[in-house]
């Protein structure tokens, strides 16, 4: 049958075959839904007034909810005013028709979500239409629904306040008495729950539209009314509305916290009380925690008002300490295999870790250094590890916020860290050397500067600490940390126990000890430069046999971050220390390069930057090598985004998955699912070419036909920042290289036209580029580059 004949059947006489076609645009086979996906398109384009008549009938009279659902929702999607808005299209007598039915369902539905769902297509609806008062008993009807005795039209009327506030808010503010008027009525004296939270949503949404301060005043008088919505439902026991509530709440102090001003101390206690009664679920106190710290980090739009309490900081922060105790001491941390192995923590322990982090960066170190400096040292001089335990995480987690303000107190913070050095509990010991890395970071290079012989000797004796393999692991990581902001002269005459301590764990170390010996040791090399020459001869037979040797699954990461540690020790000692091992190591890489590696290990990412390093200390010399480099390279570089598309609407959503290997960014009514790994290795592959044509110049010109179409493709990658940035740094490089090879009579034959070709791909698409770029910081670079490139090409003679 062909699509005119189908088409007459669907939109004929029998209900059925619209029925069924409804129902396969919900079906999980892909060939039945994409079928009747272009069948409803055809639709759409031909037959626009009758297919919003059949979903209209199909809102009053189909008996299966989900295809009621369906129905608003696909009304919804035609009725929104985006590239395929239907409704200029559609008779006078079909628009009558849409808006006398949709009023009509929404007084008759009786399943809340469809409610819902009905609500969400007259708003859609409302907002093209309202603001030429294309629909003048909207408003009427809507009033009139909130004075109504019954609770599902108050809470429809609410819902559809609460979008058109943030569609077409000016349209409602002619209204703002009236809406005073009903919202406090509501808040004040409704009991059902279900209108009170679709009530306090039009609020709060109403009070974001307006523009004027004395406006939004005017609904002051409804705070109390508006906090009553969530005590209510507490002393209810009803916690899933009051969930609902604070989450509203929120929002209403991250975009207008000035509202909250004059009720503050009211507010903040009303919260805090919340998050100290331990009755209540975590889910609850977490959220009025948020609102807590989320009022705090308002800064730019009202400075300086939670400073204003500073009875509520030093009770917000013995809450948010009292969090960190929720740690249980499981054997599965002991025993563990991998560093980052966080077994015992719970959902609180992480919630305290990360407000206390967000709570120092929003107020700073005056504030929360006097309030820290107090709890800490009561936490101190407890008897229960939990309590030392929590006082280190803390101070590691405040410490980016309060840097300027500790960096005055070093003395006090360094014994209070070293002094856990020797805890009996590993935990705490394990805390400490954390505490000590993230100093290293945060108050560097103060830290390093003038605490290093306490220090550096703190962490060597940790790595003794054969009984807890995982403080071992720990303290070499805090020595990356310490040495990445040490300079060589502060590092160097600890290096003999430091060098002889991490060869120990590289031989006798459980795997995560390994592991974190050779990043330790990469980081000391990298620090201390050509003063590791003299370690040289000792260290490197044993990277290489681990290289070599970890060749079993589950020692992937060891091979790779061997692989690691090689190449930044070869670039410290520099070429002719490194060139006879060079030449053996690339043997073992280019093995592996050529062999089947699964797609989840991770030798391949760190073998395309270990081969990077390589190229930058060999020089020319790494020429011979790029035959082999080169073609895995460019298949990184050339793989396609893994991308799922799902509608915006669709309810198994790929956002709710627990899968972090995906991101999901919204386009329209498209859901976009990006594999993560894929985007990394390609960000990685890009890099590494542009570090290629930096570091080999005329040497890499054999590569340019191939890297060029590669990565020119690549400045419009809007997928992924890095890709686009790395693509553009390599425009110049690519020229350069280009010209360099034709003026030595090293272009294989080619001369001054392909040089010009070249440049006449490359300088135009970055021009379009830049128009179409987002972001301000790429923008930046690609003027830079396309400097560079004008200026190679007018050098060439």
């Amino acid at each position: 049958m062909d699509q005119q004949s189908q088409l007459a059947v669907i939109l004929g006489s029998d209900p059925v075959p619209f029925e069924t076609l409804i129902s396969h645009l919900m079906s999980s086979s892909n060939e039945q839904r994409s079928h009747a996906e272009a069948l409803f398109n055809v639709c759409k384009q031909s037959e626009p007034d009758a297919l919003c008549l059949r979903l209209a009938h199909l809102l009053q009279v189909c008996a299966q909810p989900d295809t009621r659902a369906m129905a608003a929702i696909l009304l919804r999607k035609l009725l929104t005013r985006d590239d395929s808005y239907i409704w200029p299209r559609l008779n006078v007598s079909t628009h009558s028709s849409i808006k006398s039915v949709l009023l009509n369902q929404i007084q008759v539905e009786t399943a809340q979500s469809l409610s819902k769902k009905l609500c969400d297509t007259v708003s859609e609806l409302a907002s093209s239409i309202l603001p030429e008062n294309g629909w003048p008993e909207l408003l009427p009807f809507m009033f009139q629904c909130v004075s109504s005795d019954s609770p599902r039209l108050q809470e429809s009327a609410f819902l559809i306040f609460a979008q058109l506030s943030q569609y077409i808010g000016d349209v409602l503010t002619p209204f703002i008495k009236d809406l005073h008027t009903v919202f406090l009525k509501c808040l004040s004296e409704n009991s059902n729950a279900d209108v009170k939270i679709a009530a306090l949503n039009a609020v709060i949404n109403f009070i974001q539209c307006l523009t004027s301060s004395s406006d939004r005043d005017r609904f002051q008088d409804l705070l109390p009314a508006m906090m009553k919505t969530l005590t209510e439902a507490l002393n209810n026991g009803n916690e899933a509305t009051a969930q609902e509530a604070l989450e509203l709440l929120i929002e209403l102090a991250e975009t207008e916290p000035r509202f909250l001003r004059r009720q503050i101390v009211d507010v903040v206690g009303s919260m805090l009380q919340i998050a100290e009664a331990e009755s209540l679920e975590e889910g609850t106190r977490h959220l009025a925690i948020e609102f807590v710290v989320t009022l705090a980090e308002a800064r730019e739009r009202a400075p300086g008002m939670m400073r204003k309490l500073p009875q509520f900081i030093s009770r917000l922060f013995a809450i948010l300490m009292r969090l960190l105790l929720d740690i249980e001491d499981d054997a599965a941390w002991h025993t563990a295999e991998v560093e980052d192995e966080d077994a015992g923590e719970t959902s609180n322990y992480a919630v305290g870790q990360e407000c206390l982090d967000r709570l120092a960066i929003s107020l700073g170190g005056n504030t929360i250094v006097p309030v820290a400096s107090e709890q800490f040292s009561t936490y101190l001089a407890a008897p229960e590890w939990q309590k030392h335990h929590a006082a280190l995480i803390a101070l590691a987690q405040i410490a980016e916020g309060c840097s300027k303000v500790m960096v005055k107190n070093l003395e006090q913070v360094v014994s209070m860290v070293l002094n856990s050095f020797n805890h009996s509990h590993p935990r705490v010991r394990w805390a400490a050397i954390n505490a000590i890395g993230q100093l290293s970071t945060d108050l560097g290079p103060d830290l390093q500067n003038q605490y290093h012989q306490r220090v550096l000797p703190a962490l060597a004796a940790a790595m003794d600490d054969f009984q807890n393999p995982r403080v071992q692991a720990h303290a070499a990581s805090a020595v990356l940390n310490f040495s990445e902001n040490c300079t060589p002269e502060i590092l160097t005459p600890y290096l003999d126990g430091i060098v002889s301590k991490l060869l120990v764990l590289l031989q006798n170390g459980k795997q995560m000890v390994q592991e974190g010996a050779l990043t330790a040791l990469a980081s000391v090399a990298d620090s201390s430069q050509e003063h590791f020459q003299k370690y040289y001869d000792a260290v490197m037979p044993y990277l290489k046999a681990l290289l070599v040797n970890a060749t079993d699954k589950s020692n992937r990461m060891l091979r790779a971050k061997s692989m690691e540690c090689i190449s930044i020790v070869g670039m410290a000692v520099g070429k002719e220390k490194f060139r006879d091992d060079a030449k053996q190591v690339m043997e073992v890489l280019m093995s592996l390069q050529v062999s089947q590696m699964e797609t989840d290990d991770p030798t391949t990412s760190y073998m395309l930057q270990a081969w990077a390093r390589l190229c930058k200390c060999l020089g020319q010399d790494f020429l011979p090598y790029m035959s082999v480099v080169m073609p895995p390279l460019l298949q990184s570089a050339q793989l396609k985004p893994d991308v799922t598309i799902t509608s915006a609407d669709s309810d198994n959503d790929i956002e709710d998955s627990d899968d972090e290997s995906m991101e999901t960014i919204t386009l329209g009514d498209k859901r976009i699912g990006i594999k993560t790994s894929v985007l990394e290795e390609k960000a990685t592959a890009c890099n590494m070419l542009c570090c290629y044509a930096d570091e080999l110049k005329e040497g890499f010109f054999p590569w340019i036909d191939q890297v060029a179409p590669t990565l020119v493709p690549l400045l419009k990658f809007y997928f992924h920042e890095e890709v686009r940035k790395a693509a553009v740094s390599a425009m110049p490089e690519l020229l350069r290289s280009a010209k360099l090879a034709m003026e030595k009579g090293m272009a294989q034959g080619r001369n001054e036209t392909y040089v010009k070709q070249l440049s006449d791909y490359i300088i135009p698409a970055l021009v379009e580029a830049l128009h179409k770029e987002p972001d301000t910081e790429i923008c930046a670079s690609m003027l830079d580059a396309l400097n560079e490139c004008v200026q190679v090409c007018t050098i060439i003679k």
